[in-house]
């Protein structure tokens, strides 16, 4: 390089626009001249020495430019030599320091080629900011997706937050800026300062990778390693066998930072290792196989609930380190509980700092509005036509399988995904190639992670929050289906609500929401959800929609519990609801723990503890869940009572369970079904127990059948049926 071509990239370092600084900066032949040459531009210092290894002077570098670009040539060297840079700086302060770019490249070719194929399914091993030795010195390695920038720097605590300092490399191929930036570690705070491709500097970007972000409202990224040991080895070996649908799965969903709160210290949030104690304990207790936690992925805005995700790589650090979370994640499988994480690949917050415009262009969302933002949610929607972006959410899902163990995850607005025209009025959306509304390239994205997951990852699933029609979202990719484990059951929770809801002088007239869900029950795997959106948004509380007085609120309740745990299909109940909470959820409250010093509450908790342990410890109630042969009604038709009866089996001809439910708040006397054996009945389960709170009518713990054929079945129970009660039976040997 003749010396005019050296004097340009030097005022383009200087100006902070030069694309490789590498080729400029650090030790280079001396050309044409013999020897080796030093260059380096530190703008914060008055004098700069090149000193060897052990500190010994070497040479005083000249200072080339007022603007603190120095030079120092060694025309007897023959090639590459150990060196390091003593700055002379204001104050008469001193500093040694590594130079960053006598170092070589963070990544190999291999790299580059599959993070420019998008088929990099670790891309997070590779980017972002990690920990490692280069020449035998310490250090971080950072590296960014960033294609389009004239210009990347990795900016922090470390440089005063001065872009100047830190050009990195770009690598073309595949549009990746890599450095390695020695003598800094964990806890270093930084983000990207990115000028575009027409010159303009960029808003301060975080790192998409980052594995730890500061607590918000702040928005820098911190450089993070886990040191965590995981003793969950007898989970994960377990787990590995498979998590068949023929096992049981009833579901905790929590929000972490509003489960409860310290009131001793301001009203905070309980940490990960709080959590770690008392929900795990409390979990346990209930009988759940499994938390599903809201998202835990670092969000700026509290009232998203992390539904707007800024950092997919990073726990909230409002709660602790990522290894405390991990601590949390092992102390649930230490107590044979499952993790599942809701996760968010559909969109993303249009905050400065985040991915929206991430280069100077619209790089992870489209650039079209009609296919790149949600007006509802005021978010932008990830462009999954880049195989760049879908590879960057891909290795988000086994980030989460991988590095915290994580046993499923729950993927969040999936009809927001595959439809076009979601939420969206006539004009307001681009049709696809052939003039539909699918969304091709996403509906592409989900069968690949779903493919991988299981692929992977033996034992842990997906479910999908899909609120449409959409057909054979649990099947498999090989079958035409979107390849997901499970389905949230959208419908039954709609209708069945609905007739819940109503006074029960008017439930026959409702009838058929309680029993059309049984006719598409067996076309997906499902999950019967009654999650946190249905106590939300002026929805009140879940005890706050039955009718009647507060006795009549909660024997409702309790048959709505057990009208769900003995229904087809896998359970999810949100945090609170299992007490009866009376008011609305609030993402900046605790729950209302102490309405447990109240019968009516106490009962409730009672009520979904039982239940939990009976749909656990009965086949009858979880085998066949999403199997035809799993159900069969007794009496659908007895709409002028308000009675629904019906069979729950097992994979065994005699492994069943009777459930009779009197949705009206009057006794049934010698109320009689049919039933497919002759046998003692024992009366397993009354929500109307004295110990949940009822008025305690039953059948004195076992019914004796009879030989008179009725529904269809060879035998037959005279029952006394509880008001507003549901009662469960299982034939005796």
């Amino acid at each position: 390089m003749n010396d005019q071509a050296i004097d340009g990239a030097v005022l383009s370092i200087i100006h902070s626009d030069h694309a490789d600084p590498f080729s400029i900066l650090g030790i280079h032949p001396a050309e044409p001249e013999a020897g080796m040459v030093i260059r380096a531009f530190l703008p914060h210092a008055l004098r700069v020495d090149v000193v060897d290894p052990a500190g010994t002077m070497l040479a005083q570098m000249e200072r080339i430019h007022p603007d603190g670009f120095f030079l120092a040539r060694f025309p007897e060297a023959t090639g590459r030599f150990s060196y390091r840079l003593r700055l002379y700086l204001w104050g008469d302060n001193l500093l040694e320091i590594e130079d960053p770019y006598q170092f070589s490249q963070v990544l190999g070719e291999m790299d580059q080629y599959l993070l420019a194929e998008g088929t990099h399914l670790r891309s997070y091993e590779k980017l972002g900011a990690h920990l490692m030795e280069m020449d035998g010195i310490q250090g971080v390695a950072f590296a960014v997706w960033a294609p389009n920038a004239r210009r990347v720097s990795v900016i922090g605590d470390f440089n005063e937050w001065d872009g100047r300092r830190h050009p990195m490399r770009l690598h073309p191929s595949c549009g990746v800026w890599d450095i390695f930036i020695p003598c800094i570690g964990i806890g270093t705070h930084y983000k990207f300062e990115i000028r575009g491709p027409h010159g303009n500097l960029m808003p301060a970007k975080a790192d998409p990778h980052a594995f730890w972000c500061e607590i918000p409202p702040q928005t820098a990224s911190r450089v993070y390693q886990s040191s965590f040991m995981w003793t969950d080895g007898e989970w994960m070996q377990e787990r590995s066998q498979g998590m068949g649908h023929d096992k049981p799965l009833c579901i905790y969903e929590v929000h972490l930072m509003s489960w409860r709160r310290n009131p001793e210290q301001g009203f905070r949030s309980l940490s990960y290792r709080e959590l770690a104690e008392e929900l795990v304990n409390y979990v346990k207790d209930m009988g759940y196989t499994h938390i599903e936690l809201l998202p835990v992925n670092e969000h700026p805005f509290v009232g998203s609930w992390g539904y707007q995700p800024i950092a997919l790589f990073s726990p909230t650090s409002r709660l602790g380190e990522p290894d405390d979370f991990r601590y949390f994640v092992n102390r649930c499988h230490k107590a044979k509980i499952g993790v599942i994480l809701d996760w968010v690949p559909g969109h993303f917050p249009e905050d400065a700092h985040g991915l929206g415009f991430f280069d100077g262009t619209h790089l992870y969302e489209h650039m079209d509005p009609r296919q790149g933002r949600h007006s509802d949610w005021g978010t932008l929607v990830y462009n999954y036509d880049r195989s760049e972006v879908q590879n960057f959410l891909l290795s988000n899902a086994l980030f989460w399988l991988e590095q915290y163990h994580i046993d499923g995850l729950r993927v969040d607005a999936v009809a927001s995904m595959i439809y076009l025209d979601y939420s969206r009025l006539p004009g307001e959306w681009i049709p696809n190639e052939y003039g539909g509304k699918e969304n091709l390239a996403a509906i592409s994205f989900l069968k690949r992670v779903n493919e991988i997951v299981y692929a992977q990852h033996s034992g842990a699933f997906t479910c999908a929050e899909e609120s449409t029609a959409w057909p054979m979202v649990s099947r498999p990719t090989y079958l035409g289906g979107l390849g997901f484990g499970y389905k949230w059951n959208m419908g039954w929770m709609h209708d069945t609500l609905q007739y819940i809801s109503q006074d029960p002088v008017h439930r026959k007239f409702y009838h058929d929401k309680m029993t059309f869900g049984l006719l598409y029950s067996f076309h997906e795997n499902f999950i019967l959800a009654i999650s946190h959106d249905e106590v939300v948004h002026g929805k009140g509380s879940l005890v706050g929609k039955m009718p009647g007085d507060e006795w009549r609120k909660f024997a409702n309740l309790r048959l709505y519990f057990t009208f769900m745990y003995t229904q087809p299909g896998k359970k999810l109940l949100f945090m609170g609801s299992e007490f009866g909470q009376t008011w609305e959820w609030n993402h900046d409250d605790s729950l209302a723990w102490h309405l447990l010093q109240y019968p009516v509450h106490k009962g409730a908790q009672n009520c979904l503890r039982d239940l939990n342990a009976l749909y656990r410890n009965y086949t009858a109630l979880h085998q066949l869940d999403n199997e035809q042969e799993g159900f069969l009604w007794i009496d659908c038709h007895d709409h002028d009572q308000s009675i629904l009866s019906y069979v729950r089996r097992g994979k065994t001809q005699d492994d069943f369970v009777i459930v009779v439910c009197n949705f009206t708040p009057v006794e049934r006397h010698n109320y009689r079904i049919g039933v497919p054996k002759n046998a003692v009945y024992k009366e397993i389960f009354n929500s109307d127990s004295a110990m949940y709170g009822g008025s305690n009518i039953g059948n004195a713990g076992a019914v004796m059948s009879e030989a008179a054929p009725m529904h269809g079945q060879q035998c037959s129970l005279t029952l006394m049926l509880p008001p507003l009660g549901a009662v469960m039976f299982k034939p005796e040997a």
